[in-house]
């Protein structure tokens, strides 16, 4: 789950080393994780260079980051289940 700190950063490094086509995709202003195609590799955590990739949902909203998931399962298309 990618949160806030990617907003208007976008450095892709993420994408590169994504070893699953188009599970990460880069919105108008931040990147997204497509949680039906995510294998859970973490390959993406290290090298996110704002550290804004959480591990997991549950993660990313411990940190107060409930309004990144929605917004990750809205960009796909996809209802969050809890």
């Amino acid at each position: 789950m990618i949160g806030n700190k990617c907003i208007d950063v976008k450095d892709g490094a993420c994408i590169q080393v994504c070893p699953i086509d188009d599970c990460i995709v880069e919105g108008e202003d931040s990147m997204y994780i497509n949680p039906d195609l995510c294998i859970d590799c973490g390959a993406c955590i290290y090298e996110c260079p704002v550290t804004a990739i959480y591990d997991s949902e549950e993660e990313a909203i411990e940190n107060g980051e409930i309004e990144a998931v929605h917004n990750n399962y809205k960009f796909f298309n996809l209802k969050y289940k809890p």
